[in-house]
């Protein structure tokens, strides 16, 4: 396997994905490709609760169709330095655009989202977010002040 920051050497497949009904559509190219490549399933507490299996290719290998990109719903938390992608027509969680957060810009994006993806098939290798992403653990003890607008 790969050191961290270091690219997986492989034949580079590219992947179509989208949301569930289909206003968000994007291609992304991997190498290697998923039959070889380590899906990450963390268990934080935002990957937990959107279902994220996620793969990080560069932003550069990453194409949005019909202004994909810019149609996605962000949502931030904790440090807001990364924005965690939401269709805004059906709520599909695709991903995390990490911005600035890696060198290079990368995206994760959630194999779920790929086209006619066997998640069975994933090598998937657990991640415990809880303890490793600090400060990012679990921030199920907060919740949204609708009075003050304002997260406790």
């Amino acid at each position: 396997m790969a050191s961290e920051g270091e690219k997986p050497k492989g034949k580079s497949v590219t992947y179509e994905a989208g949301c569930h009904c289909g206003y968000i559509k994007f291609a992304f190219s991997l190498s290697p490709g998923l039959d070889e490549h380590v899906v990450l399933s963390c268990n934080c507490s935002a990957c937990s609760r959107f279902g994220y299996l996620l793969v990080y290719p560069d932003a550069k290998d990453v194409i949005w169709h019909n202004n994909s990109r810019e149609r996605c719903v962000n949502y931030q938390f904790n440090t807001k330095k990364k924005d965690q992608m939401f269709c805004p027509k059906c709520g599909a969680s695709l991903g995390i655009d990490f911005r600035e957060v890696f060198t290079p810009h990368r995206y994760g994006i959630s194999c779920r989202t790929i086209y006619g993806v066997d998640l069975d098939k994933l090598i998937i290798k657990k991640l415990d977010g809880i303890k490793k992403l600090h400060p990012a653990g679990d921030l199920s003890g907060q919740y949204w002040d609708e009075e003050k607008q304002e997260l406790k």
